[in-house]
């Protein structure tokens, strides 16, 4: 992708130095036209009241923010936005309309730029998502399982071992990535944000890996992160599809800080406005500053009284074990659970279930790359494609699940999901 040179940038920042204010103010289309189109400068409204003092302030904030393009068509450049503020940079997943669903097309923008970002020694990277209503509710999976009838896409393929790969090129960025997690974040949302640095979520964050519902298995790194949570509270959430909202997505340890919704724009202006090179200090100081404000943090983990049935069940050998534990309790929780449970495809809980037990013991890299082994398996079987065509394509909510029991789920066919494929995911 070609992308515009950030020098050009620079040279527009230089050239914003010398411009009287009075011309900012009061010619603004003008001073568009001498900037040329190389970079798409964003205006606000307030550009027609600056003030002589806070001019330059105007410009850092509102003014210099390149947008980065590449050929594709502008339906697909607006899919994710680019921005970046002298040494500090900012992701916006622009699909608000789709809750801002991860596809291949917005991971090849993102991969490159946070690469160069990473070489150039940015101080800071921003990543939210458009909208009120979702950070990222996850990956276009309906688009890839439609794809399975086309002879000649590879797109089942690319996405999930693109999209690995960016999960795994966050996890090792030196950068301070912080990925302001306000609204739905499930998926592949979750790829793009619990492998960074920090992960700032609101009262409106609603969290979930609901993969098992579909047939499929908590991937983008799910295998690592789960079993790191609590106890065995990363198990209840992966075979369960449990939602975390508000307060319990931090007291679970999704998120790192917290924000008041109302002040999740004021958050995003102040690390903007950090006067920092390289050290971390003060955005931990800023994103602790809000936490301590975020009040409804004030309310407990609504999960807490739950914590030992949660860890007794979940901690059996097997999801056999795990229903007959659950149906040996008398607490409504633990009914609730098993109606839950019930749901979802009998061959993805096993798999899952041995997935995160494996995933234990493994490094994120190796997680990764036994999650696109699976991901291939599912995608050519049954159980995936059903899945999203029940939930997601015809909606009857009613899947016809093959095996559709635990006893018919055949140890050998278990094992074949964990073979390596023809073509290895590499890190």
């Amino acid at each position: 992708m070609a992308y515009v040179a950030f020098k050009v940038r620079q040279q527009q920042l230089e050239f914003l130095k010398f411009i009287h204010p009075l011309l900012i103010r009061n010619h603004p289309l003008l001073l568009k036209t001498m900037l040329g189109h190389a970079g798409r400068l964003c205006f606000s409204r307030s550009v027609a009241k600056i003030s002589t003092n806070g001019y330059r302030n105007l410009i850092s904030r509102q003014m210099s923010q390149v947008r980065h393009v590449s050929g594709n068509s502008s339906s697909s450049e607006d899919e994710v936005i680019l921005e970046t503020h002298g040494n500090k940079c900012v992701i916006t997943l622009n699909r608000p309309k789709a809750l801002n669903a991860l596809n291949l097309n917005m991971i090849r923008k993102i991969t490159p730029v946070l690469k160069q970002w990473e070489n150039e020694e940015k101080v800071l990277i921003i990543i939210h998502g458009a909208g009120e209503k979702a950070f990222c509710a996850g990956g276009d999976v309906r688009s890839i399982i439609e794809s399975r009838n086309q002879p000649t896409s590879t797109l089942f393929s690319d996405f999930f071992r693109e999209e690995y790969q960016l999960n795994y090129l966050i996890s090792t960025l030196q950068t301070p990535y912080i990925a302001l997690i306000d609204g739905i974040t499930m998926g592949g949302g979750v790829g793009l944000s619990v492998h960074g640095y920090y992960r700032v979520s609101s009262e409106k964050t609603l969290f979930a890996m609901p993969e098992t519902a579909i047939g499929f298995v908590p991937e983008v790194g799910g295998t690592y992160f789960l079993p790191r949570l609590t106890g065995k509270l990363g198990m209840f959430l992966a075979l369960t599809g449990y939602r975390l909202k508000g307060a319990d997505v931090y007291h679970a340890g999704i998120s790192t800080h917290a924000v008041n919704n109302k002040e999740v724009d004021d958050i995003k202006e102040e690390l903007l406005s950090l006067k920092m090179n390289s050290q971390n200090v003060e955005i931990e100081g800023c994103l602790a500053k809000f936490t301590k404000s975020a009040s409804f943090l004030q309310q407990p983990f609504s999960l807490e009284p739950h914590l030992p049935l949660i860890n007794d069940c979940f901690s059996a050998p097997s999801v056999e074990e795990i229903i007959s534990r659950l149906q040996a309790s008398s607490d409504p929780f633990a009914k609730d659970t098993l109606v839950t449970i019930r749901k979802m495809s009998p061959f993805a809980l096993k798999v899952t279930k041995r997935a995160l037990d494996e995933g234990s013991e493994q490094t994120l890299a190796e997680c990764l790359q036994m999650e696109y082994r699976l991901s291939q398996r599912f995608v050519a079987d049954h159980d995936f494609p059903e899945g999203v065509r029940a939930l997601l394509i015809d909606k009857d909510q009613n899947p016809k699940w093959k095996p559709s029991s635990l006893e018919e789920c055949t140890p050998e066919k278990i094992e074949s999901y964990f073979e390596p494929v023809k073509d290895e995911l590499h890190l």
